[in-house]
């Protein structure tokens, strides 16, 4: 069995055949794998002193910060565990999207998955310090439930275990917030084992095995060296700003009293946040929001002759500008809904999913005058 096993790794991991020209912007995998297991161990010993009940779900939070000999660390660890995790996650699916990785269609539909998985968990983690926009960001995102025809109300008021936000909300959010880690961690094993099949993508999109080296030492020790900075990146801000992602109101109890004057979520939802805000309907609304991502499934359907953007220039400059647009909505999700940032999203929406069609567009044409110019 001992034989079996170190067969196993040495094949794929040791020995597997890797492409010799992949940059560090294949680091960012590794460094997903890192943070995810930085965030299932700080939250393991946060559970320890974590009360899943309204009345003293935010006490428990300060008692970890106060009193728990470094509570204050592990509770940094975790809150900002999560904005690493999601820059990490959006830095690797951008690469992803350039170097065209989704024809390894196995792989990206996980990693998709994965990512959609991140997004449940993150949300419902946010709510478990049961400030004040916990509760209400909380309020908001489940109410979009409600725009289900026929259903919607009875859903609702379903997950809610009650006819408003309550302890029995608090509690199941808590235990789907705890179980939802090792599933994703499972999904990973998935991830990887698609990927060693096919092998890695590179920056020429060529899926020859001529070119390619065992995984170990050359890529561990870049791996090992994107730790270290990224490790270094981390301590610097849990020990000088551990609150530069955090919202000033969730340092508030919750009060259902009180309505926040602009609630919004974390940053790495602010994107979609912003799609789902620039549609006047509601039903109009939560379908753009989940097309926003559910659009990154239907991505191994284009199909090209060339496996990388560097092949196709104004592919390859729509990456950018598509980059921009995802930035500024993010900016824009964080901003009143008022004119003229009302106005700003709606734009930088339609701009968001323009995209999409005009990459498959575009591919398509240059494909065809690549084509004629070798016939």
């Amino acid at each position: 069995m001992n034989k079996n096993f170190i067969y196993l790794i040495n094949m794929t991991l040791l020995k597997l055949p890797t492409p010799i020209n992949i940059s560090y912007w294949w680091n960012f995998g590794s460094l997903l794998g890192m943070f995810l297991m930085i965030q299932i161990i700080s939250g393991f010993f946060l559970s320890m002193h974590y009360c899943p009940n309204t009345n003293f779900a935010f006490n428990s939070i300060i008692h970890i910060i106060q009193n728990v000999k470094l509570g204050w660390l592990m509770h940094n660890i975790h809150i900002n565990g999560a904005s690493m995790f999601f820059i990490c996650m959006y830095i690797h699916i951008s690469r992803g999207l350039y170097y065209n990785s989704y024809k390894l269609y196995n792989t990206w539909l996980i990693g998709i998955t994965i990512y959609l998985l991140s997004m449940a968990t993150a949300f419902l983690g946010y709510v478990l310090p049961w400030g004040q926009m916990s509760f209400w960001g909380a309020t908001v995102i489940t109410n979009l439930v409600s725009t289900i025809p026929y259903i919607g109300n009875m859903m609702v008021q379903w997950i809610w275990g009650g006819f408003s936000i309550n302890n029995a909300t608090l509690s199941r959010f808590y235990s789907i917030h705890f179980i939802l880690p090792f599933i994703i961690s499972f999904m990973v094993i998935m991830h990887l084992f698609f990927l060693h099949l096919t092998g890695s993508s590179n920056p020429l999109g060529t899926n020859s095995n001529l070119n390619k080296i065992p995984f170990h030492i050359y890529f561990t020790s870049k791996d090992i060296f994107g730790f270290m900075i990224f490790i270094l990146m981390f301590l610097i801000i849990n020990l000088e700003t551990p609150y530069i992602f955090s919202d000033p109101d969730n340092f508030l109890p919750a009060n259902p009293m009180i309505t926040p004057i602009h609630i919004q979520p974390e940053w790495y939802f602010l994107f979609a946040y912003a799609i789902l805000r620039s549609i006047p309907n509601k039903l109009g609304g939560v379908i753009a929001l989940l097309s926003s991502i559910m659009i990154l499934y239907t991505l191994p359907l284009i199909n090209m002759n060339f496996n990388s953007l560097s092949f196709y220039p104004f592919n390859q400059l729509m990456f950018w500008i598509f980059m921009n647009i995802f930035l500024l909505l993010t900016w824009a999700g964080a901003q009143p809904i008022e004119l003229p940032f009302m106005l700003i999203s709606q734009i930088l929406s339609l701009l968001y999913f323009m995209y999409f069609l005009l990459s498959f567009i575009m591919m398509k044409i240059w494909d065809m005058i690549i084509l004629n110019f070798y016939n």
